[in-house]
């Protein structure tokens, strides 16, 4: 007998906005934010939880494609043609896992895709391979990161790799692949090292290296990276319309922590209006490269070290990050509160934004400097010592005069009381 639905309606599908879902009789209907919808299957049969991903709404996937994967798989189940264990549900390994959560971050417009893509494959999945996702423990967890560090990876690598097994266990729990959050996931401790930065004339040495550096774009890539502080790959992904060279802002479509507007100096400013004016009218792409498949380039990785060699500086040092750590850096010794630094380097929280604080105590002791010429008080009034020497001075004065010494002679006469 066909069920009734009554939020899963046609109308109520068309009205849903990107990021909202309806669920009704085991069939999920979510809204993408590319204006797709996909098709979900979360049900119980005899017992076990069994979750399937129907397809996408712009494949030609309907509801009752949904409808008729739940019948025959409780057909199956009525024929005992599920091959599994009574009471035991569904559940995906690691590796399967791994690979459907990427492309559903794909299709709802993840963040930071690339490096979750790396970070999975290259490390994650090789270790937890064909283990249930479910059964994974904490135990599991401690295991993995012996194992990391034993191959010399480094506590800030390993947690950045746990950042993403625990979003990833977030999803599984959100998407239903598991009914609990079966592990912990403790961090490791990282060593609070000096972040290495350019002074300024060492920043200057860069500026002046690259401008006659061969490569067209070495120059404006460290013009940005020291005038902005951006990442890496938010200064190759510029597009030209997200550049107002009035207001002096650059728009950031996928930040790490969200889109947002990139301040930028005035300098900046005039030398990229200066440049944009000399570019081909349908170029899209700030750093615009024919050989890439993206458009844009990718690696800037040769005419940089050159770059920095050139300037004087060490390669194993200085790296494209720098650039980033140098204008922040600079930004807090000048004096700027962190919450405005905050909002242009877009970290995500002000706790990432204090470590530069600490980089040296010059702009410590400029600021108790301030604080002391705020109260400016005379420091002279509050000297006790001078009258210290004076009440001893008088004291002496007094017993070595004449007459005291007498008057003390006589009263220091025996028989005198």
């Amino acid at each position: 007998m066909a069920k009734k639905f009554d939020k899963l309606t046609r109308p109520a599908m068309r009205a849903l906005q990107p990021g909202q879902e309806l669920n009704e009789h085991g069939i999920r209907y979510t809204k993408l934010k590319t204006g797709d919808a996909r098709f979900t299957v979360d049900i119980k049969v005899d017992g076990r939880r069994i979750h399937r991903v129907i397809g996408l709404e712009s494949e030609g996937v309907t509801r009752q494609q949904a409808e008729e994967f739940i019948e025959q798989t409780r057909t199956e189940s009525r024929q005992d043609r599920l091959n599994l264990p009574k009471g035991r549900k569904v559940s995906l390994n690691f590796k399967k896992a791994a690979d459907d959560y990427l492309e559903r971050l794909k299709q709802s417009g993840g963040e930071d895709i690339k490096s979750k893509t790396h970070r999975l494959r290259d490390h994650l999945t090789p270790f937890f391979g064909e283990k249930v996702i479910d059964q994974i423990t904490t135990f599991d967890i401690e295991r993995y990161k012996k194992f990391r560090m034993d191959a010399q990876a480094s506590p800030s690598t390993v947690n950045r790799e746990l950042v993403v097994l625990s979003h990833f266990s977030a999803k599984a729990l959100e998407w239903h692949w598991i009914d609990h959050k079966p592990f912990s996931i403790p961090r490791l401790k990282e060593a609070q090292g000096r972040i290495t930065y350019l002074t300024t004339e060492q920043a200057q040495k860069m500026l002046e290296v690259a401008a006659k550096d061969d490569c067209p774009y070495i120059y404006m890539f460290v013009l940005i990276g020291l005038d902005t502080g951006m990442r890496l790959s938010e200064i190759l992904q510029i597009r030209i319309e997200h550049i107002d060279t009035e207001r002096r802002v650059i728009y950031i479509p996928k930040a790490k922590a969200g889109d947002r507007e990139q301040p930028i100096t005035r300098e900046l400013a005039a030398f990229l209006n200066k440049h944009l004016k000399t570019l081909p009218s349908k170029q899209k792409w700030l750093f615009h490269s024919d050989i890439s498949k993206t458009g844009h380039v990718v690696s800037i990785v040769t005419p940089y070290r050159r770059v920095v060699e050139n300037a004087g500086l060490d390669p194993k040092e200085v790296v494209r990050h720098t650039l980033r750590h140098t204008a922040i850096t600079h930004l807090v010794q000048s004096g700027i509160d962190l919450l405005t630094v905050k909002r242009i380097s877009g970290h995500k929280t002000l706790q990432m934004v204090e470590k530069y604080s600490h980089q040296n105590g010059e702009h410590i002791q400029a600021a108790m400097d301030t604080l002391s010429n705020r109260y400016a008080r005379n420091v002279k009034k509050f000297d006790r010592e001078p009258q210290k020497r004076r009440r001893v001075d008088e004291f002496t004065e007094v017993v070595t005069d004449p007459e005291v010494l007498k008057a003390l002679l006589v009263l220091s006469a025996p028989g005198r009381t």
